[in-house]
């Protein structure tokens, strides 16, 4: 009589599902962390810190030959270059995975930037995105334009009380006893850095803006919807508040970029 095979071991791990998700897991876990810093591809830990945005000082002033300062952030200006980071990171600039999975990188200030601003990419990686439904861009629209006007307020808020507060430090430098050249340095430097910072914001909304408004065009024009009015509204909606800032910050160098359209 032929010997049977064991069904033991395959039967086993098919009643247990349990055990094949541990093991499909495992297996995940060991490909991505050696494409990744993190556990699946997350934004390494160290990364996560208070002064995880504190390189924007540092990366604005450079960028124009300028030095940083030395000076330990504020709790004001921590919150200021949070807020500045998703104004500045590129809309819907990466796939749905890496939302979840992490890709957190520093991004070059606009006066870094060799490429001249192309207001057609972010349109064109709409329309090219392949979705259920032509309205599921408008919809993806829509959400990335009201996601800046969510954010504008807050951002502006922190940049008057920063820049109110370094109106005050510039006008105590004269007052303080002792004052060492370092010290005087870093008071400046802060200063400049945190009014770049609140420029590259400005500059990147004015960008936004006009990318927006490209890629609204060309959906009207490959697929018309009467939700294009909608996306219409909110854009414009944007671009008064870019264009009216609450608060005024007096560039550093000249304007590095000019938006049309």
């Amino acid at each position: 009589m032929p010997e049977m095979p064991h069904p033991t071991r395959t039967a086993g791990i098919r009643s247990h599902p349990a055990l094949i998700l541990l093991l499909v897991s495992a297996a995940l876990s060991s490909f991505l962390g050696g494409c990744s810093g993190g556990d699946f591809g997350r934004t390494r830990g160290d990364f996560r810190n208070d002064d995880m945005h504190r390189w924007l000082g540092a990366e604005a002033t450079g960028s124009v030959g300028m030095t940083s300062s030395q000076f330990q952030l504020t709790e004001n200006e921590r919150q200021l270059r949070d807020l500045a980071y998703p104004l500045i990171e590129p809309p819907h600039s990466r796939p749905a995975w890496k939302s979840v999975f992490g890709d957190y990188q520093p991004l070059p200030s606009p006066w870094r930037q060799k490429v001249v601003f192309d207001r057609t990419t972010y349109g064109r990686a709409l329309i090219d995105e392949p979705h259920r439904s032509h309205t599921s861009r408008y919809q993806q629209l829509i959400e990335d334009v009201r996601n800046d006007i969510t954010r504008f307020e807050p951002f502006f808020a922190s940049a008057i009380r920063v820049i109110e507060l370094d109106r005050k430090r510039n006008a105590s430098l004269k007052l303080v006893s002792e004052l060492s050249p370092a010290e005087q340095a870093d008071a400046v430097a802060r200063m400049e850095e945190n009014t770049l910072i609140v420029q590259w914001v400005q500059q990147c909304l004015e960008r936004r803006v006009s990318s927006y408004r490209w890629a609204l065009e060309r959906l009207v024009i490959q697929t018309p919807d009467t939700i294009a009015a909608d996306a219409d509204r909110l854009i414009g909606e944007l671009a008064a508040q870019t264009a009216n800032p609450p608060v005024a910050a007096q560039p550093v160098i000249g304007r590095a970029v000019t938006v049309k359209g």
